[in-house]
């Protein structure tokens, strides 16, 4: 996947977008589906959304979620092509562990942590299902860009609270969902869909098919507080100096300006 593809999926739904999926599809379909596109037409280097990036225009540099990590034990949720493995291996973790749906993104993360001296458990598996990953265990759960592939939202949720220490800090990024009901027609920003619906759709993107929905903020906020964890910080909106400094003049940049394009959550377990 190039970096327009990127922008294209990131922006605005990717590609086609096809009609909505019964409510009743399989979750194993989705798992399927998705996890194919991973293992065949999946990216091998997306810069802006991992870390120190949580998406474009928002960074870890600036904001500081995870301040000092070091001797601590930290697990990625969708590590994909493992550079925020490494992010994190590189400011002194004691253990890294990542568990993610492509078999083919963890051979690619794991061949890239060895090129860099570092290594990670990983576990091939959907983030909702139990997979042997231990309790009571981690400092940090992360994941960039990849919480709302789930298919049980509230369930992921109240699996990573059991992973994590009492007082174990949560952070993740995804495509904020506002963003994603809007499309540019003729230099004019107009709803394409309805903020409130979160059904499964396809998108083609890169001669392949994912399929996504769009959750509400409030879906997400609901389901950290039903799995136990207090918000300590929300961000959503892009920081201008990092478009600055890429000069950044595409339909993502100009759309960033006006509205979120991505949101960041730092959660911590009770």
């Amino acid at each position: 996947m190039d970096e327009k593809s990127v922008n294209r999926l990131i922006s605005n739904g990717g590609g086609e977008v096809g009609v909505a999926i019964p409510e009743n599809m399989n979750k194993n379909v989705i798992h399927k589906t998705n996890s194919i596109y991973w293992d065949t037409k999946g990216n091998d280097f997306l810069k802006a959304i991992t870390l120190p990036y949580y998406g474009w225009f928002i960074s870890e540099e600036k904001h500081q979620l995870f301040g000092d990590i070091s001797g601590k034990k930290l697990l990625e949720i969708g590590c994909g092509n493992g550079r925020s493995l490494q992010y994190q291996g590189e400011r002194g973790a004691s253990e890294l562990w990542a568990v993610d749906i492509s078999e083919k993104q963890i051979e690619k993360a794991a061949q890239h942590l060895e090129s860099h001296g570092l290594s990670a458990k990983f576990i091939c598996s959907p983030m909702e299902e139990e997979c042997g990953i231990p309790e009571d265990y981690f400092d940090y759960v992360y994941s960039i860009y990849a919480i709302g592939w789930t298919t049980d939202l509230e369930g992921t949720f109240r699996r990573i609270a059991s992973y994590l220490k009492k007082d174990g800090v949560f952070i993740f990024s995804w495509s904020h969902p506002i963003h994603r009901c809007v499309t540019e027609d003729d230099g004019r920003f107009v709803f394409r869909k309805s903020y409130f619906d979160e059904a499964w759709y396809p998108v083609a993107v890169d001669e392949g098919e994912l399929l996504l929905a769009d959750r509400m903020l409030s879906t997400y906020v609901n389901a950290l507080a039903k799995a136990g964890f207090v918000i300590e910080k929300l961000i959503e909106q892009s920081d201008d100096e990092i478009m600055q400094l890429r000069d950044d003049k595409s339909d993502l940049a100009r759309r960033a300006k006006m509205l979120p394009v991505t949101f960041v959550i730092k959660a911590r377990k009770l």
